[in-house]
């Protein structure tokens, strides 16, 4: 995950919160109303999470790799889990999830199956 500082330098990352170990903004882009796509970051527990939320729908590939180069360096894999119906928390149905395990690679397939 990027430095604080280089999160908060990104043009299209509107901080309006930030703690210890997250903070809370808005993807600021000429596309978009202001706060129309809301963003929590968090970096505790031996986890990086990035959620991305709008208010009437899902956020779209792009967007989500928008908010991906906010956060990540281009050569960062992170991923996006789908659990178990049991371990699953739907709070918001419009959003979805980024994570990284701090310390951790991911074994990708091939390039030619993805």
């Amino acid at each position: 995950m990027k430095s604080i500082e280089e999160m908060k330098s990104s043009p299209r990352l509107l901080v309006v919160k930030e703690g210890f170990d997250g903070l809370m903004g808005y993807l600021h882009h000429p596309r978009y109303r202001l706060h129309a796509v809301a963003i929590i970051a968090s970096w505790g527990g031996g986890w990086e999470h990035v959620s991305v939320s709008l208010s009437n729908r899902c956020p779209t590939w792009e967007e989500m790799c928008m908010v991906k180069d906010i956060f990540w360096g281009e050569d960062e894999c992170v991923i996006q889990f789908h659990p178990p119906k049991s371990a699953n928390i739907n709070i918001q149905p419009y959003c979805l999830h980024m994570w990284k395990k701090i310390g951790a690679e991911y074994e990708l397939p091939p390039k030619e199956f993805v």
